[in-house]
């Protein structure tokens, strides 16, 4: 069998406030010991569950046995509503969480990139449910939108940060800030010569997040 292809599922139950949200699901291990949420960027920017970074992550993740749940915020792609600038998005996380939980009731991590990893951390910090979040492409500042992130102070969860040295969204400088107020443990690992979109860089990306989740699930399951 060919496994360069995870199997997907097309998930038609995933209803949040304002409606059905469109998601499929990349099966995992039978074994596998976490299942994860992987959210998209930005919608307005063309962003949708089928980004490359997002593509890419969901393949690091699935490299070591992990189901992976990816899903539209609503008004992208088919799902339903309207674009809510980051407001009604948490809500849709937190549908997506209590969908992985009822389904698969696995602890989860979460994974997002740009403005899914900013939307997904507000919601996943404070979720139980949720044992670990990766933030790729941290936004700071984009298309004229200001990201802050006072509230990584009272974040106690692993978390890993990957963001690119040339992000012209994320200044090194400011990301770090941001990830030196974070509560800790907090991990911070910069690709060299990368942009926000980690254009040509994917597979370091792909690399960082194997490694650091293998570690994260040998922790806890040795």
């Amino acid at each position: 069998m060919n496994h360069s292809h995870p199997a997907v599922r097309t998930i038609e139950d995933l209803v949040g406030p304002v409606g059905r949200l469109e998601a499929i699901l990349n099966t995992g291990s039978p074994d596998a010991h976490y299942a994860v949420l992987l959210c998209h960027p930005h919608p307005l920017g063309g962003g949708t569950m089928h980004n490359k970074v997002v593509y890419h992550a969901m393949k690091a993740f699935h490299s070591v046995g992990l189901p992976v749940l990816r899903f539209n915020f609503r008004g992208a792609g088919l799902s339903e509503g309207a674009h809510d600038h980051g407001r009604g998005e948490q809500d849709d996380v937190h549908s997506a969480l209590g969908w992985l939980d009822r389904n698969l009731g696995l602890p989860i991590l979460f994974a997002g990139f740009s403005f899914g990893s900013y939307v997904g951390l507000r919601v996943a910090c404070s979720d139980s449910r949720v044992r670990g979040a990766v933030a790729l492409g941290l936004p700071v500042h984009a298309e004229g939108r200001d990201y802050s992130y006072d509230f990584l102070a009272r974040c106690t969860i692993p978390k890993l940060f990957i963001s690119g040295t040339r992000d012209q969204y994320g200044p090194r400088a400011q990301v770090e800030a941001a990830v030196a107020s974070a509560a800790p443990p907090a991990e911070m690992v910069w690709i060299d010569d990368a942009d926000h979109f980690f254009a040509g860089k994917l597979v370091e990306v792909q690399e960082a997040i194997r490694s650091r989740v293998q570690a994260w699930i040998k922790s806890r399951f040795p």
